[in-house]
């Protein structure tokens, strides 16, 4: 095979994997999901951390939701990040951060993680991630967009039942009380 030939080649090769890749960005795109629930009008202030953490800096590098929030039984709340979880990738990742020391001293002593839980599920009210996910919702459509926020806050307005309804409504999903309230027992 002479050079031409293989620079043909190559750039066919070039071309055919240009395409391919756009053709899976389109399919992306036309699949992510969208934010459902709408924006807080006043966004409250970001609760203080006992460890800095940048979601935008972590999901650009492709790390996922449910990496690090997963949904143990019986399904009601997503779980904050572990120690463990952390320390997966920060043994060797900018392991000489202040807040990485940090983290693996924590780690070290077995000590978890003090989150401050951004979302708290309204007391009065039966919710549960665990529905929503079997659903087919993700997070993005009721959190916004985590990735793109360097801290966390209550940036929608998922807590207020109005949200809840609208989005039940245009998901064909009930609407009546006892749904997402427990009635008290005579």
């Amino acid at each position: 095979m002479n050079s031409r030939t293989r620079r043909l080649r190559s750039a066919y090769l070039l071309v055919a994997m240009a395409a391919g890749v756009t053709l899976i960005s389109n399919v992306r795109a036309q699949q992510a999901p969208k934010q459902e629930v709408p924006n807080n009008i006043a966004i409250p202030a970001a609760p203080e951390q006992p460890l800095p953490f940048n979601h935008k800096a972590h999901v650009s590098r492709g790390v996922q939701c449910t990496l690090c929030h997963v949904n143990p039984d019986p399904g009601a709340q997503m779980t904050l990040p572990a120690t463990t979880v952390c320390m997966g990738c920060h043994q060797n990742v900018a392991k000489d951060r202040p807040s990485i020391i940090k983290l693996a001293a924590l780690a070290n002593s077995n000590t978890p993680i003090p989150w401050v839980r951004v979302y708290q599920i309204t007391q009065g009210v039966t919710w549960t991630h665990r529905k929503h996910l079997q659903a087919g919702l993700q997070c993005v459509m009721c959190h916004g967009a985590v990735g793109e926020m360097e801290t966390m806050s209550q940036a929608t307005a998922v807590l207020a039942m109005g949200s809840c309804i609208n989005c039940h409504q245009s998901h064909n999903a009930p609407v009546v009380c006892q749904t997402c309230h427990a009635w008290p027992k005579d």
